[in-house]
């Protein structure tokens, strides 16, 4: 087999991948190159311990309300303080409107490549229209800046506060 059918027989996305790499430059393989050496095992040490902490924080966040209404001011506190720009990369008026009426909740979003402080904003209960069957409808979520994240993470007590 020859490499030109070899390279036929990959799926799409490995031969894109493969042709991708052929175009960067040596300083662009370099840096990548830096990038991946540098993940030793203190690397993977401090994620595991940013991963304990969000965990933590995920866990008190749910399970105590007071946690819940605490991280809730400290948005509400930093937005009035600072604006809600600097809270967020991208602020829709029902985010504005769910925050300035108190109707939201602070989550970790564990969904992405890495743990994250979000805000999810809470809709008005609606009707029940002779089912109990859930909606199916994603509830929506608003990830903070790092700096609101630190923030909030650091007012838990938590030894960390490193996001």
């Amino acid at each position: 087999m020859s490499v030109d059918s070899a390279f036929d027989s990959l799926p799409s996305r490995e031969r894109r991948y493969l042709e991708q790499l052929k175009e960067r430059s040596p300083e662009e393989y370099e840096r990548l190159r830096e990038k991946v050496r540098n993940r030793g095992p203190e690397y993977i040490e401090r994620e595991l311990n940013r991963n304990a902490e969000f965990a933590e924080v995920k866990l008190t966040l749910e399970t105590e309300p007071k946690a819940q209404e605490g991280a809730k001011e400290a948005v509400k506190s930093f937005i009035s303080e600072k604006g809600i720009e600097s809270a967020f990369d991208h602020a829709p008026e029902h985010l504005r409107d769910a925050i300035a009426r108190g109707k939201f909740e602070v989550t970790v979003d564990a969904a992405s490549s890495e743990p994250k402080l979000a805000v999810r904003p809470k809709q008005a209960p609606k009707e029940k229209k002779g089912t109990d069957a859930p909606s199916g409808k994603v509830a929506e979520i608003f990830h903070l800046k790092p700096v609101l994240q630190q923030q909030i993470v650091s007012s838990f007590g938590l030894k960390g506060g490193g996001v």
